[in-house]
């Protein structure tokens, strides 16, 4: 099953790589994000908000397990190609490397043109925190952790998740990060309502993003520093960010290429001041969008390549066992 599991996962690679997110087709996480809003419209009020939002969690998990494994199961009795290809399918919209380097573009455009209302408008799309009086290098900054960051949970997580149980499981990890997107955090509103999707949303992504980081490593050449000081610099900064996961990738990312994340952030006019990821070894430019652009694709191709030889030895391994016992 692993086999499978791997070819649909490379199928999704390809699928996202050609098409991407496009706005106008239906996709299952807009449904899954209609569920989650009617159930807390329902729930989310009164007394024990805490159970509400895990009893919340486990409907939308198990309600989304249950119907991505009959459709799986169903196209797999047909035949394992079409299995394969359906599964393949589902997977690539848990992921988004093609609308992420997209959406990053969208900002690098009208930057290279020195248009910064326009940079300012597109970066304030894929980000929480105000962006209407940042300047070139804080646009850039904010450009570069986003993809930084959701290289892990955009992209490899769900990934990480399809080789263990396919499509069921990619789009139950989908479902929990949309889950804490939308009431995960700490408002007064979501505090304990969203607890458990946050808590959870941690949990599912903590070995991820640290295969992730140090992939990253691994697959780009350091710019400024050698190999020995960007490995020093990815764990000693990883840690420092609020997010128990999302350091791995931003920390990765400026020890590459020598620049330095994290600082000040406005959120509806509220100071936040974020942990500094990094050695300022040269200024944040425009053209550090590009090869954090860059740094996603080889992580990811990486990513599939150890995706592949780890479920290869798995099944080798397997088979091993097997061959033993009944020997």
């Amino acid at each position: 099953m692993i086999t499978y599991h791997l070819l649909a996962i490379s199928v999704a690679y390809i699928i996202d790589s050609i098409i991407g997110d496009p706005p106008t087709w239906p996709h299952p996480v807009r449904w899954i994000g209609s569920l989650i809003s009617k159930l807390e419209k329902k729930l989310n009020s009164g007394y024990s908000k805490k159970f509400k939002g895990v009893l919340m969690l486990l409907f939308v998990l198990v309600t989304v397990f249950l119907v991505v494994t009959a459709i799986t199961a169903a196209f797999y009795s047909i035949h394992p190609v079409l299995g394969v290809l359906v599964e393949g399918l589902i997977i690539a919209t848990t992921i988004a490397q093609k609308s992420l380097k997209e959406a990053a573009l969208e900002v690098y455009h009208p930057l290279k043109k020195g248009d910064m209302k326009e940079a300012r408008l597109k970066l304030s799309y894929i980000v929480g925190r105000d962006t209407e009086k940042l300047d070139e290098k804080e646009v850039v900054r904010g450009t570069v952790e986003t993809v930084a960051e959701n290289t892990s949970d955009g992209v490899t997580a769900p990934l990480f998740w399809a080789l263990i149980g396919g499509a069921p499981l990619a789009m139950v990890y989908r479902s929990i990060n949309t889950c804490d997107s939308m009431v995960g955090n700490m408002s007064e509103r979501y505090r304990e309502f969203g607890w458990a999707s946050a808590k959870l949303d941690d949990v599912v992504n903590w070995i991820p993003s640290r295969i992730t980081g140090v992939l990253m490593l691994l697959s780009t050449r350091p710019e400024q520093s050698n190999y020995r000081a960007v490995w020093t610099l990815l764990f000693r900064d990883a840690k420092r960010h609020p997010s128990p996961n999302s350091g791995w990738g931003e920390a990765a990312v400026a020890a590459i290429l020598g620049i330095q994340l994290g600082g000040i952030n406005y959120y509806k006019g509220v100071i936040s001041n974020r942990a500094k990821m990094g050695d300022p070894i040269v200024p944040l430019a425009k053209d550090h969008i590009l090869k954090t652009n860059q740094i996603l694709t080889r992580t990811v191709l990486l990513f599939l390549f150890t995706l592949w030889i780890g479920g290869v030895l798995f099944e080798m391994a397997i088979s091993w066992i097997e061959s033993s016992v009944f020997i």
